[in-house]
């Protein structure tokens, strides 16, 4: 054993080393970033998974997996549980190698993932309305059935297979590497990544890149093991994992050296970065270690370093791109939005945009109600990022008028620029309750069920973006006195969700 390296170390060397999966897998580009880099002064590079015959990073640990099974076990068959692209992955190996596969999905899974792993020659069964539920059924499926389970991160021989990304990106980088930024979900990808590379090139960065409201790694190595996160934000749907890894985590807790925590609004920024070097859609995971390089950046001490950022997959719902394209302005910090309190007279707009001078409105929502003061929703272009919009917010407050930002309220960004005017008068206190539904037949149906004969909806907003949960926004009455007995509902329905009463865009707009 090389001296000063320790025994996982090598382990995973080796097992990289005879990780041959390039029957099926290909070796991705690792190309430059020229806007990016001349942007952030720094060099930046992207290690295309994207380019994947399955579009993304995932085929490498599913075809390494089926490899190390014996004959007989490839013969029994396998059985995977993804909503996605490890999905994809399992099936594509399973056909090159013959083995009856069967895939379980979440009931909520898009018709588009659900069709493309049939395409590949899998069975597929839709079990539950979440991971958890279809898990379950899988393990129990192996068990009963007799098939080998090919997890998508929790698995040396996957692991493995994901590792031969940093293999190659190291020997194709023209330059001496700095940092390495990886998205993470369960901490497959990174635990091979990380192993790699600190055998070889233990002086460069591995960095870990996490969404904020989907942080597993991150809460594991606060707490120096693996935890449980309560629920998890579904848009970076790649990455919705509430656990990190046994495995994975045991790999990355004394190798990883930092990991860094994104917004929704960060993700759909590098999104349109991506698009812009490479004129290639990606999911929102895929652009998730750029959105935490650029963010990293921001406070790099040191400029033209050489960074390079995994792009881990490009199967994108077509019918996400309107609300991206919404959020990645205010990711870039190119567009900000305000609540703002106006006299309710006319000429009162046209004062407003003389205070803005020669800004951009990119959006104002405004509906009479009878009183002394107007609320507009509003949307201004930023041309210098957040000193501007700090900028704006203080010209508007001399100019006499209220102001609330909402730039980083996700509440005033999903629903409230769509309800502005939406104020009512309601017989008991109004709750406002955003919930996130599961996007199957029938789930809200289940839900009113529930809810009827006892309180009256008073307002009810619902979005998809395309994900397996919708988005929705209900006012209900409620009664002081029956507050207790409202929440107790709200636990047994079993949907998350969450109280916005007193946020204050529901306060400004919405509530009467």
């Amino acid at each position: 054993m090389p001296e000063g390296i320790p025994r996982v170390e090598v382990d995973y060397l080796r097992a990289i080393l005879s990780a041959h999966i390039y029957d099926l897998a290909v070796e991705t580009a690792l190309d430059a970033a020229p806007k990016l880099s001349s942007r952030l002064n720094q060099r930046v590079w992207l290690k295309r998974e994207d380019q994947q015959p399955v579009f993304s990073f995932k085929l490498r640990g599913a075809y390494n997996k089926l490899r190390k099974l014996s004959p007989e076990q490839r013969a029994n068959g396998v059985v995977a549980v993804s909503a996605g692209n490890h999905a994809q992955g399992v099936a594509m190996a399973a056909r090159h190698f013959g083995t009856p596969a069967l895939i379980v999905m979440p009931r909520t899974t898009p018709s588009i993932k659900i069709d493309a792993v049939r395409q590949l020659g899998a069975q597929v069964e839709l079990v539950g309305d979440s991971y958890d539920d279809a898990a379950a059924y899988g393990i129990e499926q192996a068990r009963l059935r007799g098939l080998s389970l090919v997890h998508p991160y929790d698995d040396v021989d996957v692991i493995a297979g994901q590792g031969t990304v940093g293999m190659e990106l190291l020997r194709q980088a023209r330059a001496p590497l700095d940092a390495v930024f990886v998205p993470v979900g369960g901490g497959g990808l990174i635990a091979g990544v990380v192993s790699w590379i600190k055998a070889l090139e233990p002086q460069v960065k591995v960095i870990g890149v996490e969404p904020i409201d989907a942080a597993c790694l991150h809460a594991a190595l606060q707490a120096g093991h693996p935890v449980t996160l309560a629920q998890v934000g579904l848009f970076v749907d790649g990455v919705a994992v509430k656990r990190v890894g046994t495995e994975p985590f045991r790999v990355c807790q004394n190798q990883v050296d930092e990991v860094v925590l994104v917004s929704t609004d960060e993700i759909c920024a590098a999104i349109r970065d991506i698009f812009e070097e490479t004129r290639t859609v990606v999911e929102p995971a895929g652009a998730l270690a750029l959105a935490g390089l650029k963010r990293w950046s921001e406070t790099a001490v040191q400029p033209q370093q050489n960074l390079v950022a995994i792009v881990s997959g490009a199967n994108m719902n077509f019918d996400r791109l309107a609300h991206v394209a919404e959020r990645a302005q205010i990711g870039e910090h190119h567009e900000a939005v305000f609540g703002v309190g106006i006299p309710e007279q006319a000429g009162s707009f046209l004062n407003f945009c003389r205070v803005l001078g020669r800004r951009s409105i990119t959006e104002f929502n405004y509906r009479y109600a009878a009183g002394q003061t107007a609320q507009v929703f509003v949307g201004i272009t930023l041309r210098s990022g957040l000193p501007e919009r700090a900028e704006i917010a203080a010209s508007l407050r001399a100019a006499g008028y209220q102001v609330c930002d909402y730039t980083d309220n996700e509440m005033a960004k999903l629903h409230v620029r769509h309800l502005v005017g939406g104020r009512s008068k309601t017989r008991d206190p109004e709750r406002l309750v955003r919930f996130e539904f599961p996007e199957r037949p029938g789930a809200l149906l289940d839900f009113l069920e529930q809810l009827s004969g006892r309180w009256n909806i008073s307002l009810f907003h619902y979005r998809n973006h395309g994900a397996a949960y919708g988005r929705v926004l209900a006012g209900l009455e409620v009664a002081d006195a029956d507050l207790a007995e409202f929440v107790a509902l709200l636990d047994k329905v079993g949907f998350a969700y969450w109280d916005e009463t007193e946020n204050p865009a529901m306060q400004q707009f919405l509530l009467a």
